[in-house]
């Protein structure tokens, strides 16, 4: 994870979009923080009394407490469940990145309002996210395979709604039906050194999902087809999609 937060750092050119005014920042939140890697990122580009907020269902990717710096913190909440008591009005910018396989279409919209009431008037969203409906298959060579590849996505796809998301490229008009203004979406392809790289990194999560998921019949044909989807990235082939970073601001 900590990895991808570098690529896709490189991707986008940037930790805070540009256009959210670094100055009046006070007290930020990411949600899904995982490692909590963007969240000390963020940190030093801030006012030294920012306060920094990192939410998800898990901590256990994420460091000990105990050496957590003295301005950042935890908590558990699940995106899709009520705010936390005496956090409404609360933040001046709210970061999410990559939840396309983590949220279903359906339960968008709530999310969307509760950030919306969670940050301060003025406030900003910045919400990072792969465009899946873009995925496609590049080849380094010529003769570069891709076959086993395409399956893998394939097999992942066929498994239910959450392994295909549709949702990403219809937040411009959620964000603006929930009652945001300036909303602006910024689509960068990352150059195929970076993609590459993103794909590389990102075969680990296949890898994951053979051992935890509990359809045996799947986790067999995921451990099958792996070893070969890696073979066909080393005669580079990958697995790359836009990705965006959509920001909007409450009135």
């Amino acid at each position: 994870m900590n990895l991808l937060h570098h690529f896709w750092t490189k991707t986008l050119g940037y930790v805070i979009h540009p256009k959210i005014p670094h100055d009046g920042i006070h007290r930020v939140a990411d949600v899904g923080t995982g490692t909590a890697i963007w969240l000390f990122d963020a940190r030093d580009q801030l006012p030294e009394d920012a306060q920094l907020v990192g939410f998800d269902i898990s901590f256990d990717a994420a460091p000990p407490r105990e050496v957590l710096p003295s301005n950042v913190r935890l908590q558990h909440w699940d995106v899709r469940e009520v705010i936390p008591d005496g956090l409404e009005g609360s933040f001046d910018v709210i970061h999410l990145r990559f939840l396309a396989f983590v949220l279903l279409n359906d339960e968008i919209p709530g999310v969307i309002s509760r950030l919306f009431q969670m940050l301060k008037p003025g406030g900003y969203i910045q919400w990072d996210e792969a465009d899946m409906e873009t995925l496609r298959f590049d080849k380094a060579r010529s003769e570069s395979k891709t076959e086993n590849l395409e399956a893998l996505f394939k097999l992942l796809e066929a498994q239910g709604p959450r392994l295909k998301p549709t949702w990403a490229n219809h937040l411009t008009e959620l964000f603006s039906e929930t009652g945001f203004v300036d909303v602006e979406k910024d689509t960068k392809d990352a150059p195929p050194h970076i993609a590459f790289q993103f794909h590389d990194v990102g075969l680990m999560i296949h890898e994951l999902i053979a051992r935890k998921i509990q359809n045996e019949r799947m986790a067999s044909e995921l451990r099958r087809l792996l070893p070969a989807a890696v073979a066909e990235t080393k005669g580079g082939a990958y697995g790359t999609s836009l990705r965006f970073s959509m920001i909007a601001r409450k009135p």
